[in-house]
């Protein structure tokens, strides 16, 4: 299913695995994962790769869906030696261009005080190996936070489309993934990263109804 917005089309492959198309036909990818891929497009303009969880960066999908020349840019601190061209790298925290698109990285983690920790009580994504996309796409604002919390830097950010987490224990879950969505208020929110393990199995539709009741579109895409 994809999602037509301001010029922008929006399909979620699965899981956290998203496809944004502009009206003219160029297209981005974020952390495409094999096993949610039907086929091989090989039609991506730009890859972006925000950690390298294994459901994020998988260099199998990277090649199958980025063009011979297509521009790949992915988060410092990931080890790329495994690709065979060269990359651009993502700072944890900071502004740049890749291909027209204009990128602010903004970190992403767990909280360590907070639920979303392991059997040893350390967080899942620590502090410095996740970073969330704000990427401006032909003038509208699209924000990717990735696997996170809602944490206190969040709250000064805006955006037009917002690409939560909702699934839980290993991310924000719904209820925290509602409150985030309050202090973006954005046009649209597009959620991801749940239903796809039991772990991170959540009721998505009490999620769009909740914010959909205070005025806030939600489309389970």
């Amino acid at each position: 299913m994809s999602i037509d917005h301001r010029g922008l089309t929006f399909e979620r492959l699965g899981h956290a695995s998203i496809r944004i198309e502009t009206k003219d036909g160029f297209v981005i990818y974020i952390d495409p994962w094999t096993d949610v891929l039907d086929s091989e497009p090989g039609d991506g303009d730009v890859v972006f790769i925000t950690h390298d969880d294994f459901d994020h960066y998988d260099p199998d999908a990277i090649g199958a869906v980025m063009k011979p020349d297509a521009t790949v840019a992915v988060y410092e601190s990931v080890d790329t030696d495994d690709l065979d061209f060269e990359v651009i790298d993502l700072p944890y925290e900071g502004e740049t261009t890749v291909d027209g698109i204009d990128v602010r990285t903004v970190p992403a983690y767990n909280d360590p005080d907070g639920d979303h920790v392991d059997d040893n009580g350390d967080p899942f994504h620590a502090d410095g190996e996740v970073i969330g996309l704000l990427l401006t796409i032909e003038g509208t604002v699209v924000f990717f936070p990735s696997d996170t919390d809602f944490l206190p830097h969040h709250e000064s950010i805006t955006a037009d489309v917002f690409v939560p987490p909702i699934g839980g224990h290993f991310t924000m879950g719904r209820h925290e993934a509602a409150k985030f969505a309050r202090s973006i208020n954005p046009d649209l929110v597009l959620p991801v990263h749940y239903d796809t393990f039991d772990a991170i199995e959540t009721d998505a539709a009490a999620f769009a109804d909740e914010l959909e009741d205070e005025g806030i579109s939600v489309e389970l895409f």
